[in-house]
């Protein structure tokens, strides 16, 4: 990044008005000329508002694609969204900017914003910029709304449900092995296209939002995997005081991720229990399964039954894994943890 580039770099107001502005399309953000927005769901709903933060550095390489970037701390809000059923509808961003962040970078961060926005018809409501020594910290609170009474949450499973899971786990842990190992790829036989298959899951998280209708339809509790699936699985058992018997054959993993642990038995334990998926683990009733799969599948989107939900039992542990018929045991961490 050149000298003149950081030095060219507009104020607060300015960098508002020329790229943020422009995301502020409905009535209620005011073209961001106010200090605050106007935000109502629409009449027979509540609101649903969750909140991320992600750190350059911890969440994001700050060498990573501004465009790319955006993409991500959005789509980890929608994906929050998603898991609790509800339609996204609008967003508040917090932007914290180091010296030698470039206008360049602010432009292109903004248009991977508008990319989201346009996807899923949402827009910007308002913010914050502030001077982040250690920037870019990126901080979105994120609105949706759901029917009022149908908002799906994750201490709610109950025993004898099915636990179901969508899309492939395990791709973005795997792709963060390769972004840290360039000879990864090569020494583990991966073609081209697997590499970069794992490489964008990683960082480019895909939000359930199609998942939204099913889940408010059929599903009991559900969450979206961010922090690894045993241990998002553990926070779903610990919040609803139940129990899960994981049949770990029955995890759906991407032919990238599967090429990946047949040249290294390690990276099973690593896909299971590595973060970032942002897939949706959903306990669904015997009854309700059928039609759980169906509404998935009509929403083009792939769901796995990978195993059921028990009473408590103070001898039995709260994660029960097996594998070709046999209890397993993990010999590392369970999932990531924030601190």
């Amino acid at each position: 990044m050149s000298e003149k580039s950081v030095s060219s770099r507009p104020g607060e107001f300015s960098l508002i008005e020329r790229y943020f502005a422009p995301l502020a399309t409905s009535a209620g953000a005011a073209h961001l000329q106010d200090d605050a927005a106007v935000f109502a769901p629409d009449p027979g709903c509540e609101l649903v508002v969750t909140k991320d933060m992600l750190m350059a550095g911890v969440h994001f390489f700050k060498t990573d694609p501004p465009f790319e970037v955006a993409q991500k701390a959005l789509g980890v809000n929608l994906s929050d969204l998603a898991a609790k059923g509800a339609e996204p509808k609008g967003y508040l961003l917090g932007l914290g900017l180091s010296k030698d962040i470039s206008e360049e970078w602010v432009a292109e961060f903004c248009r991977g914003l508008k990319l989201v926005q346009d996807q899923f018809q949402i827009d910007l409501l308002g913010g914050d910029t502030i001077s982040c020594p250690d920037g870019p910290l990126l901080s979105i609170t994120a609105f949706g709304q759901v029917p009022t009474g149908k908002v799906v949450r994750r201490n709610t499973a109950v025993a004898g449900a099915h636990l179901y899971v969508t899309g492939t786990i395990g791709d973005a842990a795997l792709g963060l092995k390769l972004r840290l190992d360039e000879e990864l790829s090569a020494k583990s036989g991966l073609s081209a296209e697997q590499r970069d298959f794992l490489l964008k899951r990683y960082l480019l998280p895909e939000p359930r939002v199609e998942a939204a209708q099913a889940l408010r339809d059929y599903a009991v509790a559900a969450m979206d995997v961010s922090d690894g699936l045993i241990a998002d699985l553990g926070h779903m058992c610990a919040t609803s005081k139940v129990r899960v018997q994981l049949r770990l054959d029955d995890v759906p993993f991407s032919a990238a991720t599967s090429a990946l642990i047949m040249a290294d038995a390690a990276f099973f334990e690593a896909a299971i229990t590595g973060g970032d998926d942002y897939e949706i683990l959903a306990a669904v009733m015997p009854q309700d399964a059928h039609g759980f799969e169906e509404a998935l599948q009509a929403a083009g989107l792939q769901c796995s039954r990978i195993g059921e939900l028990l009473a408590p039992d103070t001898s039995e542990p709260a994660i029960a894994l097996s594998l070709n018929g046999k209890a397993y045991a993990l010999d590392g961490a369970a999932g990531f943890t924030h601190f």
